[in-house]
């Protein structure tokens, strides 16, 4: 299982200046790390389909341009995500013509239990929080992602989003309150 990014930021940066090296070990450390975090992201945000290329892109961007990445300026889990964030704009923006469902209820169960009614209600769970994180507003949705998906911190959202932390605790509350909202429209209360 790989680590989460934000558990050891210490142990990245190392990793970074051995991968700017050209060690090709360390950013493959390194991909370890933010394989799952990526992909949960770029799921979440687009069409299952397409979401394995476009991982293998970020992964590619990361690769070609981790000279550029300076760690004074963010922390390397905001570049690295900052890198998904565009490139799933530039997805949008070039396939904007294009008729397709943004999200589909369609979520992976990763889940290793063996019980099958525990496993059924967990893809309900999923397939119905997919559909309501894909009914509210993009802004809401980044966040909710970015900080219950992914678990990134307030700083890393922050620095990923260019965005104040204190601008991003009022944005989270309000995405909360929208997701509350579309669940009690789709008749859910929790």
């Amino acid at each position: 299982m790989s680590k989460e990014p934000n558990d050891n930021e210490q142990e990245i940066e190392a990793l970074v200046k051995l991968a700017q090296k050209g060690d090709k070990e360390a950013f493959s450390k390194i991909y370890d790390t933010f394989i799952d975090p990526i992909y949960r992201y770029i799921y979440y945000r687009v069409n299952s389909v397409e979401s394995e290329d476009l991982i293998e892109i970020v992964f590619i961007k990361v690769w070609e341009n981790i000279n550029h990445y300076k760690p004074k300026k963010r922390s390397f889990s905001a570049w690295i995500f900052r890198i998904a964030h565009n490139l799933i704009v530039d997805h949008y923006r070039a396939n904007k013509d294009r008729n397709f469902d943004e999200l589909t209820p369609n979520l992976p169960d990763q889940n290793r239990q063996h019980n099958p009614i525990k496993n059924t209600q967990n893809v309900l769970d999923n397939n119905l929080l997919k559909r309501a994180i894909g009914s509210i507003k993009q802004e809401y949705r980044e966040v909710l992602i970015y900080k219950f998906i992914n678990e990134l911190s307030n700083k890393e959202i922050a620095e990923a989003l260019n965005k104040s932390e204190g601008s991003l605790r009022i944005l989270q509350f309000r995405a909360l309150k929208a997701l509350k909202k579309t669940l009690e429209d789709m008749g859910i209360e929790y």
